[in-house]
Order: C-alpha cells, then sequence, then structure tokens
C-alpha cells in the first residue's frame, strides 16, 4: 500500500537488520529519522533508535523469554490507534519483518482497518549471523542451498508443522532462528531421522554486534558445547559443512577490540564519531557523555563582541564548538562572512581549523598542526602580539591558557564564551549503569571537563582505575594523572581517530608492553 492523502496515517514495518546498526537500510534509516511515532523491538540497536527525532514518541514492544512488554494483540492494536490518528510510525523490528518477525500478522491488522503501510525489507540474522561469524552460508563446492527454520516451535507437538525428516536429508544448510531453548529437541530429531550425529554445527549469539559469541562442535554435542560456553537467546543455530570453513574465514572476532567495552565520555554529537572507530576495530561502545554543549545562556558578551569584530586584530577560537557557537550568534544577529574581513582568525588545531571553515565560511590563518592551546601561543609570539587586540572565544569551563598567554605577550584580551558545557541529567545512575555487569574494559577522555565530571560522579578514581583508561593528547593525561587515575594510552594528536589508533596500538602491541 501507498500513503495515499496528506496529513493521513501511514506505518512503516522496518527490518533494522540483525544487531549491527551499520546494516540497516537507507530507507529504513529515513523512516526511523521522521516518524511521529517508533514501535521497537527487543533487538533493536540503542544507536538506532539515537537517530529518532528528539519529539517522536517512542514505544518499547519488545519480547523476550519471561519479559513480554507488549503481546502481539496489543502491538497490533497499538499500531492501529497511532495510524488512525495521523501519525506516521515507524515499527522497527529486528532482522526483516516477514522472516519470523510477525509482520504479516501486523500487516493484516492495518490492512482490516484501511490502513496505508509499507514493508521495508531488513538484513535477516538467518545470513548475516552465519557471515559475521565467518561461515558462508552456501559454497558452490559445499552446499548449494540453505533452509531457514524457527526454532521457537516445539518439536515434539503432534500438529508440527516442520518436516523434521525432510529436514534431516537436506544436504544443504539448515538454520535455525530462536532456537536456544530447543536447542536439545532440535539436534535429536535431525538425529533420530537420519541426520549424522557427526554433522558439523555452530552458535552465534548476538550475531552482528560487539556482544557476538561463536562455538562450533557436531549435532551431537553442539547443545553441550553452548551450555558450556554460558551461551543464550539470542542464537542462530547453524548445521552443515559450511561450518568447517569458519576457522579460514573467521574475520569480524578477530579484530584487535572484539569484545571490548569501551565507555566513551564525550558530548553527543562527537560521540558518534569516535564510537565509528572504535567499533570498526570490534569494540563494544557505552556511550556515557559526560558533558553537553549547549549555548550560552546570556548571549549579551558574545554578540557584543561580533558586532565590533573590527575592533580586533586577532580571534582566537579554541574549539570546534566555539565555531559552532559563533555561527548560532551570527545567524541570530543577521551577521555572515564578512564580518572577518578586518580580523586575522587563529584556531587551535587542524580539527578546529576544518570546523571553522565548514561554519564560518572562512579560512583561519593561523592553524598550529599541534591541538594545544601553547601552540597556538608560540606562533603568535613570533607574529608579534605586542600592542594587539585579540578576541578568545571558548567554554565556560575553558582553561586560561590562552588569555593568559596573550595578555604576558603585550596583547590585550577579552574572552567570552561561544558556549556552556552542562552535565546531563541522572548521570550518577548512567556512570553506575556503566561500570556494573558486565562493567567497562576500557575508559576513554577526550577533555579534561570529561575527566573532571566523570571522576567526581564516580565517586573517586577506584572504578575508573580497574579499566584501562586513554586520554586524547598530553593536557587531557595530565588532568587525568591529576586527579588520581592511571592513564595507560595517551593519544599523539587531539583527534578521535588518533585516539581510537593509540587504544588499538595498546591491545595490539600487548597490554604489559604498552604500560
Amino acid at each position: 500500500m501507498v500513503k495515499d492523502a496528506p496529513g493521513a496515517g501511514f506505518v512503516s514495518l522496518v527490518g533494522a537488520g540483525p544487531g549491527d546498526p551499520g546494516l540497516i537500510t537507507v530507507k529504513a534509516l529515513h523512516s526511523l529519522r521522521t516518524a511521529d511515532a517508533i514501535v521497537y523491538d527487543r533487538l533493536s540497536d540503542p544507536g538506532l533508535l539515537a537517530q529518532a527525532r528528539p519529539d517522536a514518541e517512542m514505544f518499547d514492544a519488545g519480547k523476550g523469554p519471561g519479559d513480554v512488554r507488549m503481546t502481539q494483540d496489543q502491538i497490533n492494536a497499538l499500531l492501529v490507534e497511532l495510524s488512525s490518528a495521523g501519525k506516521s510510525v515507524c515499527r522497527l523490528k529486528g532482522g526483516d519483518p516477514f522472516v519470523f518477525g510477525r509482520g504479516g500478522e501486523e500487516a493484516l491488522a492495518l490492512s482490516a482497518e484501511g490502513l496505508t503501510f509499507e514493508i521495508v525489507p531488513g538484513v535477516t540474522s538467518s545470513i548475516a549471523a552465519a557471515a559475521y561469524a565467518g561461515i558462508p552460508i552456501t559454497h558452490r563446492a559445499i552446499s548449494t542451498s540453505f533452509t531457514v527454520v524457527t526454532g521457537s516451535e516445539d518439536p515434539a507437538k503432534p500438529d508440527s508443522q516442520i518436516n523434521w525428516g525432510a529436514l534431516a536429508a537436506l544436504p544443504g544448510t539448515l538454520v535455525f532462528l530462536m532456537g536456544w531453548r530447543a536447542l536439545p529437541a532440535i539436534t535429536h530429531e535431525l538425529i533420530s531421522r537420519g541426520a549424522s550425529p557427526d554433522r558439523l554445527a555452530a552458535l552465534v549469539q548476538w550475531g552482528t554486534t560487539p556482544k557476538q559469541r561463536s562455538v562450533t562442535g557436531t549435532l551431537a554435542n553442539i547443545a553441550e558445547v553452548g551450555k558450556a560456553a554460558g551461551l543464550g537467546s539470542p542464537v542462530a543455530v547453524i548445521v552443515g559443512d559450511v561450518v568447517g570453513l569458519r576457522d579460514g574465514i573467521a574475520w569480524f572476532d578477530n579484530k584487535p577490540l572484539f569484545g571490548k567495552r569501551v565507555l566513551i565520555t564525550r558530548t553527543r554529537s562527537q560521540v558518534s564519531r569516535l564510537r565509528t572507530e572504535l567499533e570498526s576495530a570490534g569494540a563494544w561502545c557505552v556511550e556515557f557523555p559526560a558533558i553537553s554543549i549547549v549555548p550560552v545562556a546570556d548571549p549579551a558578551a558574545l554578540d557584543e563582541a561580533l558586532n565590533r569584530l573590527s575592533e580586533y586584530d586577532w580571534l582566537t577560537i579554541a574549539s570546534g564548538n566555539g565555531a559552532r557557537g559563533l555561527r548560532a550568534r551570527m545567524d541570530a544577529l543577521g551577521l555572515d562572512g564578512r564580518s572577518f574581513a578586518d580580523v586575522k582568525i587563529a584556531a587551535v588545531g587542524p580539527a578546529t581549523g576544518v570546523t571553522v571553515r565548514e561554519q564560518l565560511g572562512v579560512t583561519p590563518d593561523l592553524v598550529p598542526e599541534e591541538y594545544v592551546s601553547d601552540a597556538v601561543l608560540r606562533e603568535m609570539k613570533a607574529l608579534g602580539m605586542d600592542g594587539k587586540r585579540v578576541l578568545v572565544v571558548g567554554s565556560d569551563i575553558g582553561r586560561d591558557v590562552l588569555p593568559d598567554g596573550l595578555t604576558e605577550l603585550g596583547a590585550t584580551v577579552d574572552r567570552v564564551n561561544g558556549y556552556e558545557t552542562h552535565r546531563p541529567d541522572n548521570s550518577g545512575d548512567q556512570v553506575a549503569a556503566a561500570f556494573s555487569d558486565p562493567g567497562v574494559d576500557i575508559t576513554t577522555f577526550t577533555s579534561s571537563s570529561g575527566v573532571d565530571n566523570l571522576v567526581e560522579l564516580a565517586g573517586g578514581p577506584d572504578l575508573i582505575n580497574g579499566t584501562v583508561t586513554a586520554a586524547m593528547g598530553p593536557i587531557t593525561a595530565e588532568r587525568a594523572r591529576g586527579r588520581g587515575l592511571r592513564v595507560d594510552v595517551v593519544a599523539p594528536e587531539r583527534t578521535m581517530k588518533s585516539l581510537a589508533g593509540a587504544i588499538v596500538e595498546y591491545f595490539t602491541n600487548g597490554e604489559s608492553d604498552a604500560r
């Protein structure tokens, strides 16, 4: 069905993919970002939910063993209610809506009420979990077919719709989804119907996510192997000779940070960049924005400085957030790039220089290669600051290295805040949850303020010192040591890429050597 009238309710039955948020389709992401309401499943990645509009209504419809937030009838009724109220709805389902996702039932419920909807297919875990475990679901020399079977049906029930005899005789690959609890019965049925007890089998738990765990065995022992490894739902069961290819193809769980839980202390917009770098190395990232960036509560001083820019010889911008704060106030005041015609601009580090060009439409006159204020001071000293008027834009909790240093060089300095840093609500609860089971392996710091906030919220350095601690740049590392933290990793540059690279190098070269 298609949407037939402006303002009419509309439901997108969306496949979110198997777990890795990067596997969501472009169309699915568009639905998620634009919907008035999101009805999501238990297996939906929290990172995906963060893509929703800030004002979108969120409904947890997750169902798991012993934890049913909504029955299927309640979910159907909710979709009908939201759509009937004229809302656009993203029904976010794990995997593909029509592969054991009960999407057909939801579509029929909407159709019965004459409501419009669409189906957005997703990557199903029946192939993705195997692929991330290094098991090709087919191989022309080994398996030329695969069969996907629900594992949630009781194999022993008299009216089973599963033809166990046919499955046992198939030469191709068998994949059972949602089959963890029924695994002993599944293997028994296959073996009793003629499948070899020695036929290879694999279990993939939380496939495609950093929590993924994979084990291999045979039909005869795979249930015991999984139990001994401590696996649990959700698990994909893969049966067939292709399992034997895993040793040569395994790639995902061989990444240098695979399975490591990393606490990222950064603002929401900057978390995503660091998270991308770390997850590409296999890390399991826990986002904790130690600070949030907000506009200045009273912009009067910043506005006055912007209106008097022509009176300054230099404008020094301490961070990308400062450039963004300037852009916001320029828009409010109706100013544009011509305001910078008579003032030279210095940016602290290349990353800030890039943001200045993007946000303000001008190229900085001075961008030192080092990401520290001291480097700016050295280069500005060489240019001669005696008698110059300098405007420094920073944050409400920023260090005074730049203004103090420029004053010592003979400049007349005005310092204004381009933005403010606030501690998010419920920060203490977030810290307690982050360091509880299963805990944190690596704690990252990208600023001195991030160090101060987390140490205070954690009640001191002890919890953090139970992890590998990584700091972005020497100044942040110095602040961490000053707060009683053991710093294991120091990124040579103040960039997300440099920090992620330093963490990877630490674990690649061996933890004891790196310390």
